[in-house]
């Protein structure tokens, strides 16, 4: 059974949204301020977190940024925010889905789903399986990425579309390929999702190692791994 922190300072739409939850075979807990969710955090396992951005004391902003100095634990946040700005300054810093208020409980459920569902990383994965470009190493079974040795925290969604560059490092995807392939969703002209990710990887690869270069854009195509000095 998946436990889901749900981070919610309203009351009302705390309680509906945990109801919801266990009568759909989910465990779920209750944090009314961003302090209480990193305290839970700390102190119990948790599969999800379902959190909204406005909270009393830390934002919820500020509670994704300290989860994510710490954890990959999957984050989907709740806000009654909907413009471009606000949605991909959430995927840089680390979200893994965005839903806004008012919100409909079936589309709830179903975002939940796909991002638990997501959670494993790469599915089907061989045991021991490490795919492996220039000095970047992925392993399959755990999960973890390695630059020169060095330890490199990547996001599901982060290591789902460098596991699916280096899967065939002289192909150029375009970003259709990518969103579908990572996001296993239609592609709906989401291009800046693409996009952040990208940057947000090559930011992660270059703490291993400044002098790399991994990636490469091909213009007014898509991206392919730089096989290329």
């Amino acid at each position: 059974m998946s436990k889901i922190l749900i981070v919610e300072d309203d009351s009302d739409i705390a309680g509906m949204v945990k109801e919801l939850l266990t009568s759909h075979q989910y465990e779920a807990d209750n944090a009314y301020s961003g302090t209480e969710a990193l305290f839970w955090l700390e102190k119990e396992a948790y599969d999800l977190v379902l959190l909204d951005l406005m909270l009393p004391g830390l934002s919820g902003e500020e509670v994704l940024q300290t989860i994510r100095k710490k954890s990959d634990i999957p984050v989907i946040t709740v806000s009654a925010k909907d413009d471009k700005d606000t949605r991909l300054a959430l995927l840089k810093d680390g979200a893994d889905d965005y839903i806004t208020k008012p919100f409909d409980t079936d589309e709830l459920l179903v975002r939940i789903e796909v991002v638990l569902r997501r959670k494993g990383g790469i599915v089907q994965a061989k045991e021991d399986s490490v795919i492996t470009f220039k000095d970047i190493q992925m392993n399959d079974t755990e999960l973890t990425c390695t630059v020169g040795g060095t330890m490199v925290p990547l996001t599901k969604f982060e290591y789902n579309l460098l596991h699916l560059l280096m899967s065939s490092p002289k192909k150029v995807f375009t970003k259709n390929n990518i969103y579908e392939s990572v996001w296993e969703e239609e592609f709906m002209g989401e291009e800046n999702a693409v996009n952040v990710h990208i940057c947000n990887i090559r930011s992660k690869l270059a703490k291993g190692n400044p002098e790399g270069k991994y990636i490469q854009t091909v213009w007014g195509i898509g991206f392919k791994m730089q096989t290329e000095e």
